[in-house]
């Protein structure tokens, strides 16, 4: 059946998203969105956050309080509330939204929110400042372009994490093509090494036949764990 077993209206409203469309126009939709966003990404069995958040921590070594974390794209902080479950508590978030940030505020896990449009001006960090960095769900066509990973290799101490994530569904292959080969291409260079790709057969709900994996009426996904280089040696004794 079409849609899925999903509201029409979370699927036109997820669509609306994922729509080549130009980017102040997704943006617009991203604030109108936000005050449905949560029950709607709930529909949509909406896992990366969940995902992200517990192979951070898997790789990140402890003490996790007092580590500086930078949730980019965090719309309205659900990846914050993940990070926080586990321990995290010094999170900064940026989105290119002002009403996702406003929810994101309202929740109270984020030390510092600022508005920022990933791929059009940098992050407003310096260099080397945050322990780790995660970009989950907003690396896919249309949206982040994987020319920013650089920028996100800037902010991140040497030794510090970088978690990533992207769909696997048919309309975001290209993407995730030239997003693996730009991952390839910096850890061949030696800005980085990879901890981590793991691929998720049930990522999120598909909002289209066409987009579902074997029509199970799921899409897929994947993890990216990066340690940025260079990889500090544990002190002797």
């Amino acid at each position: 059946g079409t849609g899925m077993g999903l509201p029409a209206a979370v699927r036109d409203r997820v669509a609306a998203v994922h729509r080549g469309s130009t980017l102040p126009e997704r943006l617009r939709l991203y604030d109108g969105w936000a005050a449905r966003y949560e029950q709607d990404v709930a529909a949509l069995e909406y896992r990366a956050p969940h995902l992200a958040a517990a192979s951070l921590a898997f790789a990140f070594p402890a003490p996790r309080a007092g580590a500086r974390l930078l949730d980019v794209a965090c719309g309205t902080g659900l990846v914050a509330w993940e990070l926080h479950r586990r321990g995290f508590r010094c999170l900064h978030g940026v989105d290119g939204s002002a009403g996702m940030l406003e929810r994101a505020r309202s929740t109270g896990l984020y030390q510092e929110l600022r508005l920022c449009v990933l791929g059009r001006e940098p992050l407003p960090a310096p260099a080397e400042h945050y322990d780790a960095v995660t970009v989950v769900g907003a690396l896919g066509e249309g949206q982040v372009p994987s020319t920013v990973l650089p920028e996100l290799l800037r902010v991140t101490k040497p030794g510090g994490f970088l978690c990533l994530t992207t769909r696997s569904n048919p309309s975001n292959l290209r993407y995730k093509a030239e997003l693996e080969e730009a991952l390839g291409q910096l850890e061949r260079s030696g800005a980085w090494q990879k901890l981590l790709a793991q691929q998720v057969e049930y990522w999120e709900r598909a909002t289209t036949e066409e987009e579902s994996t074997q029509g199970t009426g799921y899409i897929s996904g994947v993890v990216y764990i990066y340690q940025k280089c260079p990889v500090p040696h544990l002190e002797e004794g």
